[in-house]
């Protein structure tokens, strides 16, 4: 059954090259699948811009998201460990002495995670990021989820730069670049939704991703009427439950 569903990622994965391509939605797919697929409870993902700084564009859930924003605010963690050396960085005990990253580790273990495993996310000698994956327990991964891990984030990364040669920097660039700028636009509306429907910021989510595939349009154009005020944001909510009389 694992196997099965490992195949169809994969596949999931690589649709991506041949239909419509939207960055965001692909990395979220991926951090979802890591945490249905690997032994891991969370997964973040950070994407350089033209500058070589890394931002968040993905994480699957809001204790991950925050932890991958206080490592890019306090410039120390797994993740950039692993972007600035283009390799692995394993860590399966976060409290082990000494610690890699002190501050990093306090933070980690208030959102409730002990163990970290960063994966890079490049082609040959092109860095474009890194995935974080969190565990609550301590304790290596089972054999072979390392390599699979590894496996899923090469998938999104030829995908990323699929059709752009290494050497049109350029157009690899503007296409990250929008994707980071889209990602800023997706924050917004989360919070607009929320807000408006009363719900969580993921539950918002949720909503917004599940509209743009109902509609066939893409999640970042969907963020986009919805921050216009182009979209009636009541479409994207559950319906509201009669009030009893």
């Amino acid at each position: 059954m694992l196997e099965r569903r490992m195949a169809e990622t994969f596949v999931e994965l690589a649709d991506t090259l041949v239909v419509g391509f939207d960055v965001i939605d692909l990395l979220h797919t991926l951090t979802e699948r890591c945490v249905e697929l690997l032994d891991v409870d969370a997964a973040g993902i950070l994407l350089a811009d033209q500058r070589g700084t890394l931002n968040l564009v993905a994480a699957s859930t809001e204790q991950a998201r925050l932890l991958e924003l206080f490592q890019l605010q306090d410039e120390e963690g797994p993740c950039l460990d692993c972007y600035r050396t283009g390799s692995l960085v394993d860590c399966p005990d976060l409290s082990a002495i000494p610690q890699r990253w002190p501050r990093f580790t306090v933070v980690a273990r208030a959102q409730g995670f002990a163990a970290v495993i960063a994966v890079p996310m490049r082609l040959r000698d092109e860095v474009v990021g890194a995935m974080n994956l969190f565990r609550v327990e301590s304790g290596d991964l089972p054999p072979g989820s390392a390599r699979m891990a590894q496996a899923l984030a090469d998938i999104a990364t030829i995908s990323i730069l699929h059709e752009r040669a290494l050497t049109q920097r350029g157009v690899l660039v503007e296409q990250l670049q929008s994707a980071l700028n889209s990602r800023i636009v997706i924050e917004q509306a989360k919070g607009i939704l929320a807000e408006r429907g009363q719900i969580t910021v993921e539950a918002a989510f949720l909503h917004m991703r599940a509209h743009a595939r109902a509609n066939n349009r893409g999640l970042s154009e969907i963020a986009r009427a919805i921050a216009d005020r182009t979209l009636d944001i009541e479409d994207l909510l559950p319906p509201r439950a009669p009030v009893a009389e």
